[in-house]
């Protein structure tokens, strides 16, 4: 039946009758107030990266300095003292003692020796890639050539290189002009050097990624990714050649920290960013977790600029780690074994 407009009242909207026994109704419930949750912050790197990359001054340096030709002076003092006497008094024990102090001198001397050869080969990688550089930017055969032969004499007394060494020799005559024999070269000794530093900066990684996120301790996590960082540099360096001593390996260590925040690659760049964001979402769970992922990270990272201080080589056309990919892959190794190449 048609109704007068005029007298109609206002509309109302209709009412929806409820009972108190219906179950709630999930559309009813508000808004659910999914706040951003703060990423882990790689509290242990951070604490690594100062210790090793801050120089020391140089009135720390002459402290230092000073009190070791003192400390060595003193002691070499005593000793011959003390040797002396026995002389006078013990002529026997005398003579042992001269030759006891004889050894430790000679191992001394030793020990000196085989830290400044292994800066010296240190030097000559960081020649190299000098010279590849120069060779590249000046297309320049002859220098590449050079480089080349470089290569060879440095890798000439290991023996697993000896049949690259060979293909490369072969190959050589072929190439015509210097981005081609360097990529060659690259190619046939270093390829295999570069899947063997992947494997030692997933090892580290995993290392510092489980080590953060099981021990509870304030200085023990960073004492753990300190070492574990030291000992990756060092076998960064004797993988591509290099011989990292006791000093050495820490002179070594402050190179690598100092590329790494002269190339930028302290910054999170896309490499990094999948890896914080899943160090968030696992840090919903466990915020020791996250932060051991995100260590684990930094800790590729650093493995990827060791690589490229002591590769005697740009990358050319061997890709250049991710840190994705090398955290993904030392993260399954919790769990797996996998000694397959990256």
């Amino acid at each position: 039946m048609p109704l007068d407009e005029a007298g109609a009242g206002p509309s109302r909207p209709p009412r929806s009758e409820t009972r108190a026994d219906d179950p709630p109704n999930p559309a009813d419930a508000p808004a659910i107030d999914e706040g951003t949750a703060p990423l882990p912050q790689p509290r242990t790197m951070q604490m690594v990266a100062r210790l090793v990359g801050r120089p020391p001054s140089r009135l720390t340096r002459l402290f230092l300095n000073a009190g070791a030709a003192l400390f060595t002076f003193l002691l070499g003092v005593m000793a011959l003292d003390f040797i002396n006497g026995l002389l006078t008094r013990y002529p026997l024990l005398g003579w042992v003692a001269v030759t006891l102090f004889a050894i430790f001198t000679v191992a001394a001397l030793g020990m000196a020796l085989r830290e400044w050869r292994a800066w010296r080969r240190m030097a000559r990688i960081d020649a190299l890639q000098r010279q590849a550089g120069a060779a590249l930017a000046q297309d320049s055969l002859d220098q590449a050539r050079a480089v080349t032969d470089g290569l060879v004499a440095l890798y000439a007394k290991r023996p697993e290189m000896e049949w690259q060494r060979q293909r490369l020799a072969e190959r050589r005559a072929e190439t015509f002009d210097a981005q081609t024999l360097l990529t060659l070269a690259e190619a046939e000794l270093l390829a295999n050097l570069d899947q063997q530093a992947r494997r030692e900066i997933e090892a580290a990684a995993r290392t510092v990624a489980a080590t953060t996120a099981l021990i509870p301790l304030a200085l023990a996590d960073v004492a753990a990714a300190l070492a574990a960082n030291l000992r990756m540099i060092r076998r960064m360096a004797e993988i591509y050649g290099g011989r990292a001593g006791a000093v050495g390996g820490w002179r070594l260590a402050r190179t690598v920290i100092t590329h790494l925040i002269a190339t930028g690659a302290v910054a999170a760049g896309d490499d990094l960013i999948q890896t914080v964001a899943g160090g968030g979402m696992l840090a919903k769970l466990s915020r020791r977790f996250g932060e051991g992922l995100v260590n684990g990270a930094l800790t590729a990272r650093v493995g990827i600029a060791a690589m490229e201080v002591c590769r005697p080589l740009p990358f050319l056309a061997q890709p250049r780690p991710q840190v994705g990919n090398l955290v993904s892959r030392a993260l399954k190794g919790l769990f797996t074994s996998d000694d397959r190449a990256a």
